[in-house]
């Protein structure tokens, strides 16, 4: 998917397991000096950029000693990790009796991780970084799943090597010091060392390493997940492209990093300071420069200077990573005056469908349009809201494309062995650009000969490089891990696609100009649902100590009962059920008496006279609806002493309307509840393991 500038490249072979986006961040300074104090702030601001993904436990590694001569003579590694949040971590830094914070190192590496328990509950010995031996020789932070550690841990304690944590991260750690305690020669650098660590590893991983025997570099990789290097210097960068070294070039065998090697500075002993990060919400404070690395890059840091390795080249290669401008601000990813992230991306969304529709014709997928317009159907693919936000958008793809659409979730499609041809045209949704399932799906329909197309949030993620042509939604960074504006820019983007398809279609003209109208006014009408949020707070108090909602609607709203059904599952822990009302007689309609919470959704298009039926229906058997319905509708409140009413829009735009006050509903029901809204139990940000 071709966006700002990001590479198209099909990458490698299919992958048959991703990475959970837990919280990856390194920080190395190179001449520019820190102190102990300073490091470790800039390492936990890090993590707390990272809190919205989800975690259980944190810890950091940094260099121990206290002092220039320690420096000179006996290098070491110190750890620290703790259970729980980021502040525990804190806590637990600061009862360091033994540590001078004051100490200023000129050159120096700290890694640091939140840890999402997989293998071996949250405690500290499970904690990142894992170890290679207790005196620290090597250590890793690890995100992801190897799926032969069991057979590693096996071989590994047949050399004698000890296991302490329950991780298959440990095996990383226990690997990497077995390689380098029989290498060959002295010489050996830590990116090949890396290197061979990484062809033994099955499964997904992102990786950073530090070690005692290499002071003051780092190494990064990563198979399955997303690993950036922010870089910030005083000094002007030497090129915009890094060029990728590869074990074949006579270069690299001879290489020690002299000014042949193509890296950042055309000068040695520059200062520079450099930012590993799983997400590039970490590193926006700190830079705005950044390189994405691809499945299989090893990007090491030696004397100042970045250098970026592959074992071998391949078809599709692209023989550089560009140094890319984020356009995300330090402000967009604080909270400012809302009381959590959630809030905020709720009332973004007049500013984030702007966002998305601006210049989408230019930038989206034009240089494919003749291809997709001859294909035989279209395959929407996705999970959780992003697999809505297909459902939501199915019938007008359907009326202005005249084509087929499947709305498929991604672990159905892969379950069932999808039939899937080379007139095919696969979409893959997704907010982070890493989901597993849909990753797998899309390496799948590339198999098969389908093109492919990325609907994504995030700049050089797997999903935006992976698909032959996209749309970057540039909703802004959504941090709370319920989505709400991502799934109204996907929205969006979906329609817009539509238009795109039938823009020179006679036949089409009057509706595409209605829809077109209806985008222009769409960001005022979601503003003047924003401002019901009162009422809706005031809904929410008298519905928040129930255990159950049912939320019905049909057409274009059917979406919207799932999508507002799985909000108020996802942070208030409520059971809620999204019912296509068409189905209330065959079988739904039993749950319905005088206790049971029913939200019913009523607009003015196709369906009206059927909703109304239904909405007859469930007040014969004593319900109680609290109908979402258009302004005007004076019949349908009628029918209900509780009513949310929201704006006129054109029919396949109305769907934005009527979620946004179950998004607040679900807000609101959480607060009352006493929970964390931006941090539901059991959820990450993005799910990336199967």
């Amino acid at each position: 998917m071709a966006v700002q500038g990001a590479a198209i490249n099909p990458l490698g072979e299919p992958h048959h397991h991703a990475v959970r986006l837990r919280g990856i961040f390194a920080y190395l300074n190179y001449h520019v000096p820190r102190t102990r104090r300073e490091i470790l702030e800039i390492l936990l601001k890090g993590l707390l950029r990272l809190e919205y993904r989800g975690y259980d436990s944190a810890g950091v590694g940094i260099d121990g000693g206290n002092g220039k001569e320690w420096e000179v003579n006996a290098r070491s590694i110190q750890l620290i990790k703790q259970s729980g949040k980021v502040k525990a971590l804190d806590d637990e830094l600061t009862k360091q009796q033994d540590m001078d914070m004051d100490v200023e190192f000129d050159v120096h590496l700290g890694i640091a991780h939140t840890r999402w328990a997989t293998h071996g509950a949250p405690s500290p010995v499970n904690s990142h970084p894992q170890r290679s031996d207790k005196s620290n020789e090597f250590i890793v932070i690890h995100n992801g799943i190897i799926t032969n550690y069991k057979d590693l841990q096996k071989f590994l304690e047949s050399k004698g090597y000890e296991f302490e944590s329950e991780t298959d991260t440990e095996t990383i750690a226990k690997l990497v010091k077995y390689m380098y305690d029989n290498r060959e020669s002295e010489d050996l650098s830590f990116a090949t060392l890396v290197e061979r660590v990484t062809q033994q590893l099955e499964g997904a991983f992102v990786l950073v390493f530090k070690s005692v025997h290499y002071p003051g570099e780092a190494v990064g990789t990563r198979r399955g997940g997303p690993l950036l290097i922010g870089v910030k210097s005083d000094h002007k960068l030497s090129t915009d492209h890094i060029p990728i070294l590869y074990r074949s070039c006579k270069l690299l065998v001879n290489c020690s990093l002299s000014d042949t090697c193509h890296t950042l500075f055309a000068e040695e002993k520059k200062s520079v300071e450099y930012y590993f990060a799983s997400d590039a919400s970490a590193v926006i404070e700190h830079t705005n420069r950044v390189i994405f690395l691809e499945d299989d890059d090893v990007a090491a840091v030696t004397a100042g200077r970045l250098t970026i390795h592959r074992i071998k080249r391949t078809a599709g290669d692209h023989p550089a990573r560009a140094i890319q401008t984020l356009q995300m601000e330090l402000q967009q990813i604080m909270k400012g005056n809302y009381s959590s992230f959630m809030q905020k991306e709720i009332f973004e969304q007049p500013e984030s469908v702007v966002n998305t529709m601006r210049g989408r014709k230019r930038d989206m997928i034009t240089d494919h349009i003749k291809e997709i317009q001859r294909c035989r159907r279209l395959i929407l693919i996705a999970c959780g809201t992003s697999y809505h936000a297909g459902v939501a958008t199915r019938q007008v793809l359907e009326e202005l494309t005249e084509l087929p659409v499947m709305v498929e979730l991604a672990s159905d499609f892969l379950d069932r062995n999808t039939p899937v041809f080379r007139d095919d045209v696969c979409f893959f949704i997704s907010q982070s650009g890493e989901t597993a399932d849909s990753l797998m799906a899309l390496r799948y329909c590339k198999e098969r000969g389908a093109l492919t197309v990325g609907v994504t949030n995030t700049v050089g993620s797997s999903i935006s490089r992976e698909t032959d042509c996209g749309v970057h939604i540039n909703a802004g960074p959504e941090i709370g891990v319920a989505s709400t504006k991502a799934y109204t820019s996907q929205f969006v983007a979906l329609i817009m696609f539509a238009l795109l398809m039938c823009d020179d279609r006679i036949s089409m003209q009057p509706r595409r100009r209605e829809i077109i109208q209806g985008l222009r006014v769409l960001p005022d009408l979601i503003k003047e649902v924003l401002s019901l949020d009162d009422e809706i707070q005031r809904l929410a108090a008298e519905l928040y100590q129930q255990k159950s909602v049912l939320i019905m609607g049909r057409g274009y709203h059917y979406a919207t009962c799932l999508e507002g059904a799985l909000k108020i599952k996802e942070i208030t822990y409520m059971h809620s059920e999204g019912i296509l009302a068409g189905e209330l007689k065959h079988g739904p309609l039993a749950l319905v008496d005088k206790l049971m919470p029913v939200i019913m959704i009523i607009m003015r298009d196709h369906t009206y006279t059927k909703c109304q039926n239904a909405l007859q229906q469930v007040v014969a058997r004593a319900g109680r609806p609290i109908v979402i319905c258009d302004k005007d509708d004076y019949e349908t409140a009628k029918s209900s002493s509780r009513t949310i009413k929201v704006p006129h829009c054109v029919d396949c735009l109305q769907g934005i309307l009527s979620v946004i006050p179950l998004q607040l509903l679900s807000f609101h029901l959480a607060v009352l509840r006493g929970f964390d809204v931006d941090c539901p139990r059991n959820l990450a940000k993005s799910v990336t393991v199967e």
